[in-house]
């Protein structure tokens, strides 16, 4: 039986566009608080959606400063600040970062200018892990469930 096409989420940000720069307020130079982020496009059958941000450029390989799981797919934005709880106002659940915190983790790269990746993916079934889990093994929940990705890449450098 063929596999489903994977279909496309249309994530973005009030706070930069996709390729530019992040601005500091959303870094570890600035308040460390997470972007607002909307996204629309979620097909029909979807049960959640999950969500992470990615530098691929780290030095010791890709650096995870974000991972929330379970939101509800009828949530179509997260707000500016989501608090380092185990839970979302909105519904979801937080995933440990590579900061070993269960919260966002702004960009602080030691060199250089990085890339930040925030993707998106709606499911057709919850995760069901408990908090802090790590984004691999949400990945590997969410393997065969995946109904639609989206993307939102913004760089960051320190001065």
């Amino acid at each position: 039986m063929a596999k489903a096409k994977t279909s496309e989420l249309r994530l973005s940000s009030e706070a930069f566009a996709s390729g530019d720069p992040i601005p500091a307020r959303y870094t570890a130079d600035g308040e460390n608080v997470s972007p607002p982020l909307s996204w629309s496009g979620v097909p029909a059958g979807s049960k959640s959606l999950v969500l992470a941000c990615e530098d691929p450029d780290a030095p010791r390989g890709t650096w995870i400063h974000w991972v929330v799981y379970d939101i509800p797919a009828s949530v179509s934005a997260l707000p500016e600040g989501v608090p380092p709880r185990e839970t979302l106002a909105t519904g979801g659940t937080h995933g440990k970062n590579d900061f070993g915190r269960l919260a966002y983790g702004g960009p602080a790269p030691p060199s250089g200018t990085h890339r930040y990746f925030f993707r998106l993916e709606a499911l057709d079934r919850m995760i069901s892990l408990p908090a802090g889990a790590s984004l691999a093994q949400v990945r590997r929940a969410a393997e065969g469930h995946v109904l639609a990705r989206g993307e939102l890449m913004g760089t960051y450098s320190r001065r």
